[in-house]
């Protein structure tokens, strides 16, 4: 398998180069999640958007755990090759194998015991009960899948092959936007075609990256023909995944929260902020993978032990971050109404309206989340993932309190959820850079 040495070559080319097909992937998901909210919204009706948007902040936070233990693991994956320790490797991957599909079983089995619960937590208003459990029901069947493809990304990216995952993620978009067209726009199957659009491309994506890493890598063939684990590897996978895990349900449950919160308001609120952030989504989320990128990056010369390279990195990634985040703050800020457009009908005028006013909210402040994505890569790839889940806890605990309370005051309303957003970014951010600035005076001869 083509892979990446991140510890040679010039820093700010390697960074990106490596980063690039994890952006574009990520551009291809959010790609594929603004044509499944266009054609929802178009073919199946507003209450059927408001339901897919609400079972899809369900859908993400019940695979946070999966992801951040699959991002914790990568580190460790990372850690082992920047060294040069094959039997670490080794170990590691059965490991970490093990815990993500152990996981991936038992959130799923919870999921589909739970979901009448799960609806009555989230409020989800009476009119749309039954269009919404029938596509959570279903979309909790492709949790394995996520599980699969995560775990064989997180071992490719961290040997530096960031094309393989690009690839079967392509494959699997490209099937989902045609499933979603044939079920929901032809068929008129509404939220369950959408819902089995998915769940099919999950599974040829996540069936298809493993059948390639097994055909293509002696490595793993050999890896998964012993499986060999022990506590050493289990604890240290343990040891920087499970805060990772809490890191990523913290965050998602807080997002969630926030969804609750805005359905408690209503199908027309609940529809403009489903279309809206998946805008937010589209805008912001390569900053995320390039956190990711740049995490695998310090990872590796973490483990060979490449300090000055390490510093280079850090100040170059601050600055592609933040040059692209201006740019497309500016770029939202004028095309925010057009944008809505592509899925709210021109006489929604209600949604619309709320909607064009969350990106005006939201948008201008993307540098703080592009930021704070790069201090979680950080203190994940130095052993600090405890820092990452303090700063996701005053985010996403400062956005949620904001929240319910400036929501409640009728002289602000919904717009005090959407004010909460930026707030919580920028005292994230704050404590972020202090605890950086800390680390490198206590420890100066850390690799930072």
């Amino acid at each position: 398998m083509a892979q990446k040495d991140l510890t040679k070559g010039a820093v700010f080319t390697t960074l990106c180069f490596f980063a690039l097909p994890m952006i574009l992937g990520n551009i291809l998901q959010q790609g594929y999640n603004i044509v499944d909210t266009w054609v929802v919204g178009r073919y199946a009706g507003s209450d059927a958007l408001a339901a897919v948007g609400a079972a899809f902040a369900l859908m993400t936070f019940l695979t946070s755990a999966l992801l951040g233990l699959c991002m914790g693991s990568g580190v460790v994956f990372s850690l082992c090759f920047g060294r040069r320790d094959e039997e670490g490797l080794e170990k590691s991957l059965c490991a970490s194998f093990l815990l993500v599909m152990v996981m991936a079983a038992l959130l799923t089995f919870l999921s589909l015991l739970g979901v009448d619960g799960i609806m009555v937590w989230m409020h989800i208003p009476r009119e749309i009960e039954g269009i919404t459990r029938e596509y959570m029901v279903l979309i909790f069947w492709g949790i394995p899948a996520v599980a699969l493809y995560n775990f064989f990304g997180a071992y490719l990216k961290a040997i530096g092959n960031s094309v393989a995952p690009l690839v079967f993620l392509g494959i699997s978009t490209v099937l989902n936007i045609g499933l979603d067209i044939l079920f929901v726009a032809v068929w008129q199957r509404g939220t369950a075609g959408a819902a089995a659009a998915t769940i099919i491309a999950q599974y040829i994506s996540g069936l298809g990256i493993g059948i390639y890493v097994f055909a293509t890598g002696k490595r793993i063939r050999k890896v998964f023909s012993r499986f060999r684990i022990s506590r050493a590897s289990l604890r240290e996978i343990a040891g920087y995944s499970v805060l990772t895990c809490m890191q990523q349900s913290v965050m998602n449950l807080g997002i969630l929260m926030v969804q609750g919160l805005v359905n408690s308001f209503g199908t027309t609120v609940m529809a403009a902020f489903a279309a809206a952030v998946k805008v937010d989504a589209f805008a912001y989320m390569p900053a995320q993978e390039y956190g990711n990128a740049f995490s695998t990056f310090i990872a590796q010369n973490r483990g060979a032990g490449e300090g000055e390279r390490i510093r280079k990195g850090v100040r170059l990634g601050v600055a592609t971050t933040v040059t692209y985040c201006v740019l497309v703050s500016l770029i939202l800020w004028f095309l925010a109404e057009p944008l809505m457009l592509i899925f709210i009908d021109p006489g929604e005028s209600a949604i619309l309206a709320e909607g064009v006013r969350y990106l005006h909210t939201v948008g201008p402040f993307y540098c703080g989340i592009g930021c704070l994505f790069l201090f979680y890569g950080l203190y994940r790839a130095i052993g600090k993932p405890g820092i990452s889940v303090v700063l996701t806890v005053v985010s996403l605990g400062t956005r949620v309190a904001l929240a319910y309370t400036l929501s409640a005051l009728p002289s602000v309303g919904v717009a005090g959820i959407w004010w909460a957003i930026p707030i919580g970014w920028g005292l994230a951010d704050l404590l972020g850079s202090l605890v950086y600035i800390r680390y490198r005076e206590g420890e100066p001869g850390k690799a930072l």
